[in-house]
């Protein structure tokens, strides 16, 4: 059985909209509904993204692992260099608009940047559309950022309110190891890059 199948095939655990559970099959399952469609416009699955994002924002290095029935599995099995993951950062930072030409979706960054029904209504209101939010404050970085978290707490932290992109690549020592090395990091630049003026 493929990735895709695995996801697609999944029970229900819970009713809609009401409890926030971080599961690796939501971004299969969204990656099965997005090859559908690059497919169904008669696009390439595997040069698409590069062609309509990453060659457009600069990214050169990014390495996106398949599963043994090559779909594109983007829950942790990317690999780039840290300034093409701050291109990806920066495109967020920019509401998705890179060099005067949109490349996210209207009000994409905003989606992902904001609290999503289920983990609200749990009253975990950590996660958005598939980005970690700081709205509870867990981290010392203002209530607006927003990231992308791997293992080993690799990351990409969008700042709009210090017009800041943070990226944290690292070896992976255990679950905490990289919170407290990237809480001081966050705590000093907090201190040395003003917020800025919107």
């Amino acid at each position: 059985m493929n990735a895709f199948e695995y996801a697609a095939n999944l029970s229900q655990q819970y009713p809609p909209n009401s409890v926030g559970r971080y599961r690796n099959s939501d971004p299969v399952l969204i990656n099965y509904l997005i090859r559908l469609g690059i497919e169904g416009i008669g696009e390439n699955y595997y040069t698409y993204t590069q062609k309509t994002l990453f060659d457009k924002i600069g990214v050169r290095t990014m390495i996106m692992e398949t599963d043994p029935y090559g779909n594109f599995l983007i829950q942790g099995y990317e690999y780039a260099s840290a300034r093409d993951w701050a291109r990806l950062g920066n495109l967020y930072l920019q509401d998705g608009v890179w060099n005067g030409e949109r490349i996210l979706p209207e009000g994409f960054t905003k989606f992902v940047s904001t609290v999503a029904e289920p983990w609200a209504a749990d009253g975990r209101p950590i996660y958005g559309g598939l980005f970690w939010i700081n709205v509870p404050g867990n981290f010392p970085i203002p209530k607006d950022a927003y990231m992308m978290r791997g293992a080993g707490e690799q990351s990409v932290t969008i700042i709009p309110s210090h017009d800041l992109v943070v990226v944290r690549l690292g070896h992976y020592k255990g679950q905490t190891s990289g919170f407290k090395a990237l809480n001081k990091a966050f705590a000093l630049l907090m201190d040395a890059v003003p917020e800025t003026k919107k």
